[in-house]
């Protein structure tokens, strides 16, 4: 079973190297291109980049951001220490890879 795992887990870095090493690439290639390249990838890509950025015209995202800022100044919601958050991730990754 362990080893069916390892397979998998060997197969999603392959998939995320593989988007790394992309990204990397056309971030490169971006640089340098010429002028009407760079246009050209952006008008392909524009209404993708636009939705992606538009977070501040989402009228759900930004009364759920009131809601948590109003929660934590009223003492509801108690705020986790960086260093505490950051030991709570650490070691939940380690538990998802053995």
């Amino acid at each position: 079973m362990q080893c069916g795992s390892k397979k998998l887990n060997l197969y999603q870095t392959e998939i995320v190297m593989t988007a790394i090493s992309i990204r990397q690439k056309l971030y490169d290639y971006i640089r340098v291109a010429e002028d009407r390249k760079v246009k050209a990838i952006y008008t392909i890509l524009e209404e993708e980049i636009n939705e992606a950025n538009d977070h501040w015209n989402d009228k759900n995202f930004l009364a759920e951001l009131d809601k948590r800022a109003a929660d934590y100044k009223s003492g509801k919601v108690k705020g986790i220490p960086w260093e505490k958050a950051k030991t709570q991730i650490l070691n939940s990754t380690k538990r998802k890879k053995k």
